[in-house]
């Protein structure tokens, strides 16, 4: 399979998240994780299905009797979009790496309720975990090839990632909508999941390269001295996610600070004048068209305020000011383009707004001072102390973020997942210099020998 982990923590993983995401929407009744194995046969497998119990608040677990995605699976070749064969929106996450949501089962082209075998008109969203295939192939040959779709295209084949699983949440029905505050959520817990997942592979793969050390000291040489490279290259690989969650954490804290504030929408409202603005530009197409896909960019933006500032003057600033000056506009577009950028940057910053601070009373103000502080950082690289630091604040339930236990457990797992690697790298230095040290010192008598001789 793409994922390669121990099956126990393979289930905790999708059950914790199917439980995080029934727990959170009101409207969802039921959780799948599925498990897409490795190409060419890329084999879909139900992994576990919770469902929650009405009045009880509790959730059972299990796989349905009948099943096409039951172990052993589903291969891609069974599932795929072909003529005469109904569709399915696991082939469109999986082939295209973009969510299905079924609002109207008996309407909507990739409903099981449309395949006529019998289903209860079903609305709900699959979205698919994705993972980047440098993390989960970091060397040349171990790229694995991919399959095609029934055009004879390759699977993925100009896109950085790979899916590694598809989660599908079933909700009362026509409760859910297409783009709608439930959707984005699951997206979002998605690539929590696609974290985790990794992360658990890394450990994985650590604790493997320790173990296989001890079975052979001139084989280990060779096999360390890979892992050490790995190592390092993952070291960076969390960082990045730390950063990744942090961003996520961000959000929330904005999303709760601006709840009621009449500048929650400010960032939205930017991006949108700035889309009508563009609506009235003269230019060439393709650099309106890049400029306006850059700009949509910025509402999913989780940098911190000054790195975003610096992303949305190169990005989308330095854009309109080359716009404006190859082609002649109508007067004052110019300083209603400036006013919106402006707007756009400043929205940035309200997480940090000492005004909107000071009337969020929820939080005594010594904590919300050093939790601000903790999550707009700027910093390159962060450490254990750090990390301490925030889990400890995510403790505070007076915060009330929707997500923040969620958020504590997954920084945990990376900061042992930190631990690990650095103990496999200073290990694996260790080892290296034995081994080098015996090597040189088994070599210096065929030398003298070798002398003696001649």
């Amino acid at each position: 399979m793409t994922i390669r982990i121990d099956r126990k923590l393979l289930e905790g993983a999708c059950k914790e998240i199917i439980e995080t995401i029934l727990f959170c929407l009101p409207s969802a009744r039921k959780g799948t994780v599925y498990l897409i194995g490795s190409p060419p046969q890329m084999v879909a497998t139900r992994i576990t299905s919770g469902i929650l119990q009405e009045g009880t608040g509790s959730i059972s677990w299990g796989l349905p009797e009948k099943s096409d995605y039951n172990p052993p699976g589903k291969p891609w070749s069974d599932y795929r979009d072909e003529p005469g064969r109904q569709p399915e929106a696991m082939a469109w996450c999986v082939e295209r790496q973009k969510s299905w949501t079924v609002h109207d089962p008996e309407g909507d082209p990739r409903s099981a309720t449309r395949r006529g075998n019998g289903s209860v008109p079903d609305s709900h969203h699959m979205e698919p975990v994705l993972i980047p295939k440098k993390d989960l192939f970091p060397r040349s040959n171990g790229r694995p090839e991919y399959p095609r779709n029934y055009d004879g295209e390759v699977l993925w084949r100009d896109s950085e990632y790979v899916v590694a699983a598809v989660i599908k949440i079933h909700f009362q029905p026509y409760r859910i909508r297409i783009g709608s505050p439930e959707t984005r959520l699951i997206k979002r817990l998605s690539r929590t999941l696609g974290t985790e997942l990794l992360s658990f592979q890394l450990r994985q793969e650590s604790m493997e390269a320790m173990r296989r050390l001890a079975q052979d000291k001139i084989d280990s040489c060779n096999l360390l001295a890979d892992s050490l490279r790995n190592a390092v290259t993952k070291s960076g690989l969390i960082n990045s996610l730390v950063k990744l969650e942090l961003g996520f954490l961000r959000d929330q804290w904005e999303r709760a600070l601006l709840e009621n504030s009449d500048k929650r929408n400010m960032k939205r409202e930017a991006v949108e004048g700035l889309r009508e603005l563009l609506g009235r530009v003269k230019g060439r197409r393709e650099e309106i068209r890049g400029l306006a896909m850059v700009q949509e960019r910025a509402l999913d933006l989780l940098l911190p305020p000054e790195r975003a500032e610096t992303w949305i003057r190169m990005q989308v600033e330095e854009r309109w000011n080359r716009l404006l000056e190859n082609a002649p506009q109508k007067e004052g577009l110019g300083r209603e383009v400036k006013r919106r950028i402006d707007q756009l940057k400043r929205s940035f910053y309200l997480g940090k707004s000492p005004d909107l601070l000071a009337g969020f009373r929820t939080l005594p103000d010594s904590v919300k001072e050093e939790w601000v502080a903790l999550i707009y950082q700027e910093s390159d690289r962060v450490d254990g102390a750090f990390l301490d630091r925030l889990t400890h604040m995510l403790e505070h339930t007076s915060l009330g973020l929707p997500f923040q236990e969620k958020s504590r457990k997954t920084l945990l797992h990376l900061k042992t997942l930190a631990k690990v690697m650095g103990d496999l790298e200073s290990n694996t230095n260790v080892a290296l210099r034995q081994f080098l040290n015996s090597r040189n010192g088994e070599m210096e008598p065929r030398a003298a020998d070798a002398g003696r001789n001649r």
